[in-house]
């Protein structure tokens, strides 16, 4: 008989990131009784495959099945291969063109071979939910048909605002909900994990296992993962989105290029690690060198962590190419420092040697690319410092807090940039 962690710890890492669990309490009495008996859950998520590539918007619900099958619970799988013919309406302004079956068969195959990046194909239940349409007669959607009113449909958002806007809604399109609540009884779910836009049609499936003498689901909601633009739901066809088997230096570069405070969000949505550790990185690490690790362990997920090293190291290759042929901003903002202030204890006093040292972490400070010393430490490890040339060109990164000058002369003047700031530096001795 297979043995499960308490129940608090299961509902902590089953809630991470979680927008919404229908109810709460269910899922505790389940989780319970699951204990009690050894017997584990059966939880579902359905996909129907209307694109042949899975991107990571799609990995948020498969990270959540994971977390439930590290659990020891049953992941059911499910491909939608005949709910995927009707079209999915959600989020839709207009009917969706249905898809043909050969085009549903040949997506459906590389979804198999895409989740299994991240569930264990031992462990996974896979399943087509044509293996029980195939079989519901005409009499039979009749049936369910009769379990829900017009009216209840259109207290769906997609289908109200439709239906103000008097867009059309075709009769099939009201099918697919029923469809989605009739998979939870043919698969006797436990839970049900869907988008947040999904909430309506897993509210059908706990009211369509009712009506069957079955207990209700658990309905578990988790966010839209916004795409690189941080605005919009990530979607291959706005252009937003990073499919999971793109090449390893293009899936690092496009995560790069997301903002700092996206990063965050990623980090909750896309990794494993707990939001104590979230919170305390958001404290203690610096913004580039937390985004290098996000970008490099999710490319480790997906291909491996010797080709997500070697991402790492060909974007840092191909940013300092890139560096090195922009030029200085013509408008620079001058900062007037003496040399006391910066001068680091081991360095001659000026006039006595052909060489001095300063402090570039005061530096920093001073001109206002830091906020203390101990960021500008941090800005100077992640390698965010870059002490210009004066020939109109990018020149070299700093590391270390201090900075030695041979053959200096006063005033002297030094242009860094961190970030998109740039100061320069007119140190008198």
């Amino acid at each position: 008989m297979p043995t499960f962690a308490p129940v608090d710890e299961q509902l902590a890492y089953i809630k991470k990131g979680s927008a919404e669990i229908i109810r709460e309490s269910d899922l505790r009495a389940k989780l319970e009784k699951s204990r009690a008996a050894g017997k584990p859950l059966r939880v579902k998520a359905g996909f129907d495959p209307t694109a042949p590539d899975l991107h990571l918007g799609h990995t948020v619900l498969l990270r959540k099945l994971k977390h439930f099958q590290d659990l020891g619970h049953t992941v059911i799988f499910l491909i939608g291969d005949f709910t995927g013919m009707i079209g999915d309406p959600t989020g839709r302004s207009a009917t969706r063109p249905p898809l043909t079956p050969e085009e549903i068969m040949r997506n459906a195959k590389t979804y198999m071979a895409q989740v299994y990046k991240i569930l264990d194909a031992h462990k996974t239940e896979t399943r087509f939910n044509s293996e029980w349409f195939n079989k519901v007669t005409s009499a039979d959607w009749i049936r369910l048909a009769a379990k829900f009113t017009v009216s209840q449909m259109l207290e769906r958002e997609d289908f109200h605002k439709r239906f103000q806007e008097e867009k059309p809604i075709a009769l099939h399109e009201l099918l697919y909900p029923l469809a989605q609540g009739y998979d939870s009884v043919a698969l006797q779910a436990d839970v049900e994990l869907g988008g947040t836009d999904q909430k309506f049609n897993l509210l059908v499936g706990r009211e369509m296992q009712r009506s069957f003498d079955q207990e209700s689901q658990v309905v578990l909601t988790m966010p839209i993962l916004e795409g690189l633009d941080g605005v919009n739901k990530m979607s291959k066809s706005l252009g937003n989105a990073v499919g999971i088997q793109e090449p390893p230096l293009e899936m690092y570069g496009k995560l790069m290029s997301i903002s700092d405070e996206m990063m965050w969000r990623y980090y909750e949505l896309l990794t494993d690690i707990q939001l104590p550790e979230i919170e305390k990185m958001k404290r203690e690490s610096h913004p580039m060198q937390a985004k290098k690790d996000l970008a490099q362990r999710i490319v480790a997920d997906f291909h491996s962590p010797e080709a997500a090293q070697k991402a790492a190291e060909d974007w840092a290759k191909l940013r300092q190419r890139e560096m090195s042929s922009e030029t200085i901003p013509d408008d620079i903002e001058e900062v007037q420092i003496p040399f006391d202030k910066i001068r680091a204890s081991d360095s001659p006093a000026p006039g006595s040697d052909s060489l001095i040292s300063l402090r570039l972490d005061r530096l920093l400070v001073l001109c206002g690319l830091a906020d203390s010393t101990t960021d500008a430490g941090r800005k100077l490890k992640a390698s965010s410092v870059e002490l210009l040339r004066q020939d109109g060109v990018r020149g070299e990164v700093y590391t270390a807090p201090h900075l030695a000058i041979t053959n200096y002369s006063f005033p002297m003047r030094l242009v860094l940039r961190v970030g998109r700031k740039v100061k320069a530096a007119i140190i008198d001795g």
